[in-house]
Protein backbone atom coordinates (compact mmCIF):
# COMPACT_ATOMS: atom_id res chain seq x y z
CA UNK A 1 0.00 0.00 0.00
CA UNK A 2 1.25 3.44 -0.86
CA UNK A 3 1.95 5.76 2.05
CA UNK A 4 1.51 8.73 -0.29
CA UNK A 5 -1.88 7.51 -1.47
CA UNK A 6 -3.07 6.22 1.91
CA UNK A 7 -5.23 9.35 1.86
CA UNK A 8 -6.43 9.86 -1.70
CA UNK A 9 -5.82 13.15 -3.49
CA UNK A 10 -8.71 15.61 -3.38
CA UNK A 11 -11.30 15.79 -6.11
CA UNK A 12 -10.53 18.26 -8.91
CA UNK A 13 -12.91 20.98 -7.68
CA UNK A 14 -11.53 20.71 -4.14
CA UNK A 15 -7.95 20.80 -5.37
CA UNK A 16 -8.63 23.88 -7.50
CA UNK A 17 -10.29 25.68 -4.60
CA UNK A 18 -7.47 24.77 -2.20
CA UNK A 19 -4.54 25.76 -4.41
CA UNK A 20 -6.23 28.91 -5.75
CA UNK A 21 -6.98 29.82 -2.15
CA UNK A 22 -3.35 29.44 -1.14
CA UNK A 23 -2.27 31.74 -3.95
CA UNK A 24 -4.81 34.34 -2.78
CA UNK A 25 -3.11 34.33 0.64
CA UNK A 26 0.56 33.82 -0.25
CA UNK A 27 3.33 35.11 -2.46
CA UNK A 28 7.04 34.30 -2.42
CA UNK A 29 10.36 36.16 -2.38
CA UNK A 30 10.93 35.71 -6.12
CA UNK A 31 7.56 37.23 -7.01
CA UNK A 32 8.07 40.10 -4.56
CA UNK A 33 11.55 40.74 -6.00
CA UNK A 34 10.18 40.63 -9.56
CA UNK A 35 7.56 43.28 -8.76
CA UNK A 36 10.09 45.46 -6.95
CA UNK A 37 12.57 45.12 -9.83
CA UNK A 38 9.88 46.00 -12.38
CA UNK A 39 8.72 49.00 -10.37
CA UNK A 40 5.24 47.56 -9.90
CA UNK A 41 3.19 49.66 -7.50
CA UNK A 42 -0.10 49.09 -5.74
CA UNK A 43 1.10 47.17 -2.70
CA UNK A 44 3.48 47.65 0.21
CA UNK A 45 5.86 45.23 1.89
CA UNK A 46 5.78 45.14 5.70
CA UNK A 47 8.52 43.65 7.86
CA UNK A 48 6.83 42.63 11.11
CA UNK A 49 9.99 41.72 13.06
CA UNK A 50 11.55 43.50 16.04
CA UNK A 51 13.77 46.57 15.77
CA UNK A 52 16.86 44.45 16.43
CA UNK A 53 15.92 42.04 13.64
CA UNK A 54 15.17 44.91 11.25
CA UNK A 55 18.60 46.37 11.92
CA UNK A 56 20.30 43.04 11.12
CA UNK A 57 18.91 43.35 7.60
CA UNK A 58 15.62 43.71 5.76
CA UNK A 59 14.19 43.91 2.28
CA UNK A 60 15.07 47.29 0.79
CA UNK A 61 11.94 49.41 0.54
CA UNK A 62 10.02 47.46 3.17
CA UNK A 63 8.13 49.29 5.89
CA UNK A 64 9.07 48.32 9.42
CA UNK A 65 5.94 47.74 11.47
CA UNK A 66 6.23 45.13 14.24
CA UNK A 67 3.12 42.99 14.66
CA UNK A 68 2.40 44.40 18.11
CA UNK A 69 2.16 47.91 16.60
CA UNK A 70 -0.01 47.16 13.55
CA UNK A 71 -3.40 47.84 15.17
CA UNK A 72 -2.25 51.22 16.50
CA UNK A 73 -0.04 52.44 13.64
CA UNK A 74 -1.14 50.81 10.36
CA UNK A 75 -3.47 53.63 9.32
CA UNK A 76 -0.68 56.20 9.70
CA UNK A 77 1.83 54.11 7.75
CA UNK A 78 -0.19 52.29 5.08
CA UNK A 79 -2.99 54.07 3.17
CA UNK A 80 -6.40 52.45 3.60
CA UNK A 81 -7.21 49.92 0.89
CA UNK A 82 -3.57 49.39 -0.10
CA UNK A 83 -2.62 45.76 -0.56
CA UNK A 84 -0.08 44.60 2.01
CA UNK A 85 2.49 41.81 1.86
CA UNK A 86 3.85 40.80 5.26
CA UNK A 87 6.96 38.89 6.22
CA UNK A 88 8.81 37.83 9.34
CA UNK A 89 11.87 35.58 9.80
CA UNK A 90 11.11 32.44 7.83
CA UNK A 91 9.08 29.28 7.44
CA UNK A 92 9.71 28.26 11.04
CA UNK A 93 8.13 31.50 12.27
CA UNK A 94 4.46 32.44 12.07
CA UNK A 95 5.07 36.15 12.67
CA UNK A 96 4.24 37.03 9.06
CA UNK A 97 0.97 35.13 9.42
CA UNK A 98 0.11 36.97 12.64
CA UNK A 99 0.95 40.30 10.98
CA UNK A 100 -1.23 39.43 7.99
CA UNK A 101 -4.09 38.60 10.35
CA UNK A 102 -3.75 42.02 12.03
CA UNK A 103 -3.91 43.79 8.67
CA UNK A 104 -6.90 41.66 7.62
CA UNK A 105 -8.72 42.62 10.84
CA UNK A 106 -8.20 46.26 9.85
CA UNK A 107 -9.71 45.65 6.42
CA UNK A 108 -6.53 45.65 4.32
CA UNK A 109 -6.16 43.22 1.43
CA UNK A 110 -3.16 41.15 2.50
CA UNK A 111 -0.81 38.35 1.53
CA UNK A 112 2.09 36.73 3.34
CA UNK A 113 5.52 36.32 1.74
CA UNK A 114 6.18 32.65 2.42
CA UNK A 115 9.76 31.85 3.35
CA UNK A 116 10.09 35.28 4.98
CA UNK A 117 13.35 37.13 5.29
CA UNK A 118 15.27 33.86 5.55
CA UNK A 119 14.41 32.81 2.01
CA UNK A 120 14.72 36.36 0.68
CA UNK A 121 18.29 36.36 1.93
CA UNK A 122 19.00 32.73 0.97
CA UNK A 123 17.99 33.50 -2.61
CA UNK A 124 20.68 36.20 -2.73
CA UNK A 125 18.18 39.06 -3.07
CA UNK A 126 19.14 42.60 -1.96
CA UNK A 127 19.35 43.12 1.80
CA UNK A 128 19.45 46.58 3.35
CA UNK A 129 21.28 47.44 6.59
CA UNK A 130 22.65 50.68 8.04
CA UNK A 131 25.74 49.99 5.90
CA UNK A 132 23.69 50.09 2.69
CA UNK A 133 22.32 47.49 0.31
CA UNK A 134 24.18 44.22 -0.19
CA UNK A 135 23.56 40.84 -1.73
CA UNK A 136 24.55 37.81 0.24
CA UNK A 137 25.64 34.70 -1.66
CA UNK A 138 22.65 32.62 -2.69
CA UNK A 139 22.15 29.19 -1.19
CA UNK A 140 22.56 26.68 -4.05
CA UNK A 141 19.65 24.64 -2.65
CA UNK A 142 17.23 27.57 -2.91
CA UNK A 143 18.58 29.48 -5.91
CA UNK A 144 21.06 27.41 -7.94
CA UNK A 145 23.33 29.58 -10.07
CA UNK A 146 22.19 29.69 -13.67
CA UNK A 147 19.06 27.63 -13.04
CA UNK A 148 15.63 29.22 -12.98
CA UNK A 149 12.69 27.28 -11.63
CA UNK A 150 10.48 29.06 -14.18
CA UNK A 151 7.47 28.46 -12.00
Amino acid sequence: MSTVLNTLPAAQDQAIAHFAGRLAFETDPSDVAADIGAGVVGWVLVDSRSQESWEQGHVAGAIHLPTSEIAARAASVVPAGTAVVTYCWGPGCNGGTRAALEFAKLGYPVKEMIGGFEYWSREGLPVETSEGITRRPSDPLTAPTGIACAC
